[in-house]
């Protein structure tokens, strides 16, 4: 441990020793100095990003980040005559063109500038609307731009967080960051029922066309739920930005018959912002894999077990949004939104089963077909107020959210057997069904409060209540072997309920003495999960009862230094939480694969979770730079343990809490803007894992080092085209009973923007070379198991885009040629 922290910090310190030398810049004595503010509030803007572009070359002379203040510097410019941009996510670009340095100029002074919001008029000072940033970084997250992601269009949220820093998915659609499970999921800052949950569900059922940017926050602040042991992805989806009427139009074709549409409408005026959007997604997948089980002490005459699995899968889906924001008066406004969806899935798959003995003579040969088809839906309704008072960046919000939707999924496993200890067989086929339903309920209500105090500082306070009911019935039959006549099937039948209460109060301070900011939190969660299981017990329907119910306190601390030339150093702890999830909780058996049943464990305890960071950010002319060293301590940490294998060869694996897991680590974000035509962004995260060993379970302890990268590199090769090409890569990793494989993968994406402007065509190329392949290998003292499985393949999508409507009405236009006669950059006009 310690030596792996010795070199984590050698390996920074070299890498900021050759940023320095490389990276440093000289230049006279100009600067430029100015404070961003919301046009509407008034209110000042921190960590927007501003750049300083040479008119001749096009290259990035400078760049800088606002402070905590919305205030910004930039230092040491050179004589010549420059175009400046400062931007934020959810806000136009502001520019002013023709900005001249010269040698005497001394200190260009650009006062306050305001940039216009969502729900702000259109100021006469917005004279460009250009690219967001790619990224950007506040004091407890980062903020990821995706409109510009060529390699993820036509594709699925999941596509799509492959390719934001830190993030990464596996075969199955789960999320990870920086190499760890337990992330907290949110879509626009709350959990979605899509799928009663389910988070691989909700990202499939999203187009990637349907979001605006993508957060993602490793160490949240008491402010946020103290969910999710590795941090917090919220998906923030598309909303109307501009005044008058506009909308936009997306379709998508694709191999394999893979097909997407969308459409975004909307309007605003002073009083009035009306937005929807809709999406259908219709998409086709290919996958297989296999499976090869070594028996060790077998209680059996199966020594060996190899499966070949083909499937196909067909989800179809529709999503649909709308909302309204009204101005009850200049500084209150209500929202009500609402958003449904529906999905439909039919998979196939083929698994041909090989049972040997230990001279590899057939035990047991058989062909099975499972056929799995689901349906469901989800709504739900959120109700917002917000009230700003006359004293800036004091505000008082609301929310009240509800949420309903029902999941349907039955499924029919119809097994063949050609052999019976070595002997061909034409036995009638084993055919079993079983039928899932479920319902589930969210409420929501929330209430937080910003106070500013003095200068810099603010105090912020909330209360949040989260109420999760959830209803699901399985029910299973079989038919006899001798007739057509289907019988119950005990064992597999259940009814399992639950309630999930977590109530929270918080409190946050937040200060800035000079180029030190500091922000300190207390979080109190009460959190309650009650269950309720009936189930066959010797064929007798028996009811059981679960409760787990704690009380704890989350605190959270982040100091922030700004350094000269663009630096940035912090320092955070948080404590976390990774909550047992109803379904974890159900001990309901998945039979899906016949040699590894799945179920639940109803005395699951949560995760605690102790997270520190120190970061260090800094910009040059051509590179932007963000590390952080990172160290988190998971206590009773949630593991599927599998068990001993039955007489018939199968592994029932469970989750259970295992004593300790560390997790240690170096991250390295970068984006390189070599020359106008071509930049890169890349990403790597080289970490330690260690699991401390649990006899309970006969697991030994278990450390090892891993890393994953991934670079994107985007060049315009002509005025309106330009290309893009991703490739990604995850070293081995240690489990705590076995071990991750690589993996790797390459996409590449094209765009040729018409010369309206308003119109689009795009191509992509997901895993080219069709090499992305989840697959493992577990080593217990009963099984040494070799499991590989692949989904999708290469897969190629066609877009077209088409963007319309008026953004400003015509006095709006006429007040701005006036304006614009009268600009004299000396004040800050824009």
């Amino acid at each position: 441990m310690r030596l792996l922290q010795s070199r984590t910090i050698q390996i920074t310190l070299l890498f900021l020793s050759i940023s320095f030398s490389l990276f440093a810049q000289t230049g006279g004595k100009a600067k430029i100095t100015g404070i961003l503010k919301d046009a509407k509030t008034q209110e000042t803007i921190p960590f927007a990003s501003a750049v300083l572009i040479n008119k001749t070359t096009k290259a990035n002379v400078k760049v800088a980040q606002t402070d905590l203040n919305g205030a910004f510097v930039m230092t040491d410019l050179p004589a010549g005559t420059f175009t400046f941009k400062i931007s934020f996510v959810g806000y136009q670009t502001m520019v002013r063109d023709n900005v001249v340095i010269s040698p005497t100029t001394g200190t260009l002074n650009f006062g306050d500038i305001k940039m216009n919001t969502a729900k702000g008029n259109v100021l006469s000072e917005v004279t460009v609307t250009a690219q967001k940033a790619t990224m950007q970084m506040g004091i407890d997250k980062k903020v990821f731009s995706v409109d510009q992601s060529l390699v993820s269009e036509g594709g699925s949220a999941g596509d799509l967080l492959q390719n934001v820093p830190s993030v990464s998915t596996d075969i199955d659609g789960n999320v990870s960051l920086r190499g760890s499970a337990g992330v907290r999921v949110l879509i626009d800052g709350k959990p979605s029922l899509i799928a009663g949950g389910n988070v691989a569900q909700i990202l499939a059922s999203i187009p990637a066309s349907s979001i605006e940017s993508v957060e993602v926050i490793t160490n949240p602040s008491a402010k946020y739920d103290a969910e999710g042991q590795s941090g917090i992805i919220n998906i923030v989806l598309k909303k109307n930005t501009k005044l008058g009427f506009n909308g936009s139009v997306a379709l998508t074709a694709g191999n394999r018959d893979n097909y997407n549409g969308n459409t975004n409408l909307s309007f605003q005026n002073s009083k009035v912002n009306l937005y929807g959007n809709y999406s259908y997604r219709y998409g086709n997948r290919l996958g297989g894999g296999f499976q090869d089980i070594t028996y060790k002490n077998t209680l059996s005459s199966t020594a060996f077990a190899n499966q070949n699995t083909s499937s196909t899968s067909l989800d179809k889906g529709h999503n649909a949004k709308a909302g309204l924001d009204y101005y009850l008066a200049e500084k209150s406004v209500i929202s009500l939104s609402g958003s449904f969806n529906s999905r439909e899935n039919d998979r196939n798959e083929l698994l041909n089963i090989r049972q040997l003995s230990s001279n590899l003579s057939p035990v047991l040969l058989s062909n099975r077909n499972n056929i799995n088809s689901g349906d469901g839906s989800s709504y739900d309704l959120n109700l917002d107020f917000v009230q700003k008072f006359k004293k800036p960046k004091e505000e008082l919000t609301f929310n009240f959210g509800y949420s309903y939707g029902t999941n349907n999924n039955d499924q029919t496993y119809n097994t063949n057997f050609t052999n019976l200890n070595g002997t061909s067989v034409n036995l009638n086929p084993s055919l079993q069904r079983t039928f899932n339903t479920g319902d589930n309920t969210n409420y929501n209500i929330q209430a937080d409060y910003t106070l500013p105090v003095g200068k810099a500082g603010k105090v912020e306070a909330g209360y949040r209540s989260q109420i999760r009911l959830g209803n699901n019935d399985q029910y299973a039959d079989s038919i006899l072997t001798t007739t057509n006549v289907y019988v119950q099937n005990n064992k597999l039948i259940n009814n399992f309920d639950s309630k999930d209460q977590v109530h929270a109060l918080y409190l946050n301070y937040q200060n800035q003495i000079k180029d030190f900011g500091y922000q300190i939190g207390l979080r109190a969660e009460d959190a309650r999960l009650d269950t309720y299981l009936e189930g066959y017990t010797n064929n007798v329907l028996t009811p059981a009862n679960g409760q787990i119910r704690y009380k704890r306190l989350y605190p959270s601390v982040f100091l922030t230094q700004k350094l000269k030339g663009d630096q940035q150093v912090q320092l955070s702890y948080t404590r976390r939480v990774n909550r047992p999830r109803p379904w974890d909780t159900n001990p309901f058996l998945d039979v899906s694969d016949p040699l590894n049943y799945r179920g639940g464990n109803p005395n699951l305890l949560p995760e605690d979770v102790h997270s520190f960071e120190l970061g260090y950010s800094k910009y040059w002319k051509k590179v932007t730079l963000t590390s952080s060293l990172y160290f988190r301590q998971t206590n009773d940490v949630i593991q599927r343990v599998r068990s001993v294998p039955n007489s018939a060869g199968i592994i029932i694996s469970t989750p259970q809490n295992l004593t300790q897991q560390i997790n240690s680590g170096l991250e390295l974000i970068g984006r390189f803007d070599l020359i106008k035509a071509l930049s890169f962004t890349t990403n790597v995260n080289l970490y330690q894992s260690k699991f401390d060993g649990d006899a309970r379970y006969n697991i030994a302890d278990r450390s090892g080092f891993s890393w994953n990268a991934n670079l994107t590199g985007n060049l315009t090769v002509a005025k309106n085209v330009s290309l893009q090409v991703r490739g990604d890569y995850r070293a081995p990793e240690v489990m705590a009973q076995g071990k991750r494989n690589a993996m790797y993968g390459i996409d590449g994406g094209a765009k040729y923007d018409f010369p309206n402007k308003k119109a689009s065509l795009s191509f992509n190329v997901r895993d080219v070379f069709n090499t992305r392949r989840w697959s493992m290998t577990t080593d217990d003292n009963f099984t040494y198991i070799d499991f590989q499985r692949q989904m999708q393949g290469t897969m190629g999508n066609l877009t077209f885009s088409y963007r319309f409507g008026k953004t400003t009405f015509n006095n709006v236009k006429k007040q701005k040629k006036d304006d614009q006669q009268d600009n004299r950059p000396d004040e800050g006009s824009f």
